[in-house]
Formats: C-alpha cells, structure tokens, sequence
C-alpha cells in the first residue's frame, strides 16, 4: 500500500509536474493522473476513457449541473472533501456524465465495468460487494460526490484511511465486525474474478486457508469477531498482511 503522505510518480497531489520554467497554459487540457494510480484503479480507467474536452461554452468554474438529474454538491466542497486538484474533479466528472447521465451509478453498470476489466474471471461478485461499499446510504444508487470521495480515499488517502474503506468492504452487512464468512466471501469474490489464467496454480482451497491465516492474527480476544481497532492495528503491525492487502488494493 502506499505509505501514509507519500505521493507516487508525481507531486503530493498525485499529478505529474509541468516542466520547469514552461508556463501553464490557459487552454484547458486534460488532467494527467498517476501512471501507477491509473493502472491500480479500475474504476478510474473506466471513467477517464469517455473524458472529453468541454466545448467552447463550457466553464471550467461549475460541474456542469444542467444535464443530469441528480446534482453534486459544489467543487469547492468537493475539493475539500477530497485530494484530488480542481482540474481532476472537473475530468472526473465530465467522464462519470457521460458514462451515466442521470448522476447516478447503479449495481449493473458496476458489474459492466468489471467485466471488461477482468473478462477472464467471473467479477459479478466482487462488484456487488465494491458497489455495497461505495453505496453508503443503500438506495440501491452512487452519487459522485460518494464515488469521488471514495477514490480518493483509495487513490490518495492515509494508509489508515485505506484500512478503514477496506473495512467497510469487508464488513458485508455493516454491523461494525468482519466475521471470518464475510472475509471468506470477499476474498473468494476476488479470486474468482481474477480467474484462473491469473493465477494458474491456485487450489480451490486457497482463499479459505488465506482467511484462515488473517483470522488467526485479527481476532485478538477470539471472540469470532474482528473489530475495527483489531483490523487496523494488526494490518499495520504486520507486514505481511500488508502485502496481501495489495491483492485487495489492485482491483478497485
């Protein structure tokens, strides 16, 4: 995972540096996120490639509210609830208008994305499970103002951040524990969407012993249950859990 305040392959925001002594130029030009953060987010990947540049009326000073039904909150706020540059808000969400028109994401179009991105696996899973976690108020719908936050908690977010968004996902029906069926489902829906080709010598056993490990070193008080303070503090005492949690990190 990357580590906490650190920025890859670009200044702290994450967007590589114009070069030294050349002057912005006033013509709007698409946001350059991360090489490395581009080819872990699936999600971003997705909703960069139908960016387009605005047309002549357009404003870089609004989200261009008018065409959708639902509206997001203003890019001030949106600023400050995320990491991501004025620039990046404005590509982001010209790319999620386009793709879904109405404002709003729901489950198919999820599993749309990963199916493309992953079409030697079976990702329906996986993607019911990723869209529960963005889908904070459960309506069945995703806002780009959850969408956003979301990334850049993924993207550019604390490794304590990172954790507790991995939490959420793993806490399958948000009661505030991981059970060790809700991690094994989690990580069978990620195996399964990797499919075999990925990993060609994998036993079918393999994620049950893989959460059986993690369990063993989460569940401090062996009540059955993983808290949040357990899932935390063991991840960042373990540098082996650590690494794993990279398998869960590389296909959001």
């Amino acid at each position: 995972m990357q580590e906490d305040g650190k920025a890859v392959d670009g200044d702290a925001n994450g967007v590589e540096p114009s070069p030294r002594g050349q002057k912005e130029s006033r013509k709007w030009q698409k946001p350059r996120f991360t090489r490395k953060a581009l080819m872990k987010c699936c999600l971003v990947k997705w909703i960069i490639a139908s960016t387009t540049p605005p047309g002549p009326d357009s404003s870089d000073s609004d989200l261009e509210l008018s065409t959708v039904r639902h509206q997001p909150e203003g890019l001030e706020q949106l600023q400050a609830q995320t990491k991501f540059t004025r620039k990046e808000l404005q590509s982001l969400y010209r790319g999620f208008k386009n793709e879904c028109p109405s404002g709003l994401v729901d489950e198919e179009t999820f599993k749309t994305i990963y199916s493309q991105f992953f079409p030697q696996g079976d990702a329906t899973t996986y993607a019911h499970f990723l869209f529960n976690a963005f889908d904070m108020d459960r309506n069945g719908s995703i806002r780009f103002e959850d969408f956003v936050i979301g990334l850049s908690v993924l993207l550019r977010g604390s490794v304590t951040e990172k954790l507790n968004w991995a939490f959420n996902l793993y806490d399958i029906n948000k009661d505030g524990y991981i059970t060790k069926e809700e991690m094994l489902a989690i990580m069978k829906s990620i195996y399964d969407m990797m499919g075999r080709y990925t990993y060609p010598c994998v036993r079918d056993d393999a994620p049950f012993e893989h959460v059986e490990k993690f369990f063993q070193k989460m569940d401090r008080n062996r009540d059955g249950v993983v808290t949040i303070d357990e899932f935390i503090e063991t991840c960042q005492k373990d540098e082996n859990i650590m690494s794993s949690m990279q398998l869960f990190e590389n296909v959001i």
